[in-house]
């Protein structure tokens, strides 16, 4: 039997290559709308209802209206916008952030997809909250950088097209201090706040990379970088997406930089601990098209499904 997926907002980055990966499934019909009756509620609806899986890859209005649409049991949605990341009744679509995720994800109709500086960041933390290592009250920072394509069509034509000056430094943004990643970045770790987060773009197509700073002195008494290390290893052994790098990284440090593009077009996010006698960096590195999300909710798919999680990724 095949399952019926519709992409809501197929015509975007997320939409477009969720499209890619599902079209040579043999167990997927992917339900298309005319090009032009793509804003129509009724037609929409339509294929809302019809399918078994449905993505929205919207903005986050327009999310919230395709939510309403549908009344059929059957279809699971799958946000790939930030409307619903921190809402009751939508799961979130991190199947390895805790004990009990896969199941909420299986039985839920309604999952919200991570964002991409999100999933990074909760990769990084979630374990060692959990592992009571890092205080739930620790004020945290986080910085982010990621490659030109998380900004959607307007940006990637933007550097694209070549001929700004101001592209060809890395840009910081999100200075209001209000990024749209924040409330999620809390609520998903189990921080009492969000992180002062500073996200930066630069004038590389996709690759996403997000560091945590740390002291040693304003953790859990006693915490070493060893044991921030163990806490992550054993948080997500056996996972087949995350992959937790050697303490101090051999290989990043005899090359001297750090590689934000090594987990391109893959579904995996490498987390690493680099450390001296008084302080931390954690870092964590993923695809922000792929695990940062087409590749993230093709996995949420899947395991909702209850198909093999790696299908198609």
């Amino acid at each position: 039997m095949a399952y019926k997926v519709f992409v809501d907002g197929q015509e975007g980055t997320t939409g477009l290559r969720i499209h890619e990966v599902l079209a040579g499934r043999p167990d997927i019909e992917l339900l298309k709308i005319d090009p032009e009756r793509r804003k129509d509620p009724a037609e929409r609806a339509k294929l809302l209802n019809a399918a078994d899986v449905a993505f929205l890859c919207l903005p986050d209005v327009a999310a919230r209206e395709a939510a309403f649409l549908v009344t059929s049991e059957r279809t699971c949605l799958i946000d790939a916008s930030t409307a619903h990341r921190t809402q009751a009744g939508w799961a979130y679509g991190l199947p390895e952030l805790a004990h009990g995720q896969r199941a909420a994800l299986r039985h839920s109709k309604r999952i919200a997809n991570p964002g991409c500086h999100a999933t990074a960041f909760i990769l990084l933390l979630r374990p060692l909250v959990d592992a009571r290592l890092v205080p739930k009250n620790l004020p945290v920072s986080a910085h982010s950088i990621t490659g030109y394509s998380g900004g959607g069509k307007s940006m990637i034509a933007q550097y694209q097209a070549g001929g700004d000056p101001k592209l060809d430094a890395p840009r910081p943004y999100g200075l209001t201090l209000a990024h749209k990643h924040l409330p999620e970045m809390a609520a998903h770790t189990g921080l009492d706040n969000a992180p002062l987060f500073t996200p930066v773009v630069a004038n590389f197509y996709k690759g996403l990379a997000v560091t945590v700073p740390l002291h040693l002195s304003q953790l859990a008494p006693g915490t070493t970088p060893q044991q921030l290390h163990a806490a992550l290893a054993a948080h997500y052994e056996g996972e087949r997406f995350v992959r937790v790098m050697p303490l101090a990284d051999p290989d990043t440090l005899a090359g001297g930089f750090f590689d934000v593009t090594a987990c391109n077009d893959t579904n995996r996010a490498d987390v690493f601990v680099f450390a001296n006698a008084t302080q931390v960096l954690l870092a964590c590195r993923l695809d922000n098209l792929g695990k940062g999300a087409s590749g993230a909710a093709v996995q949420c798919m899947n395991v909702h499904l209850g198909v093999d999680e790696g299908l198609g990724l």
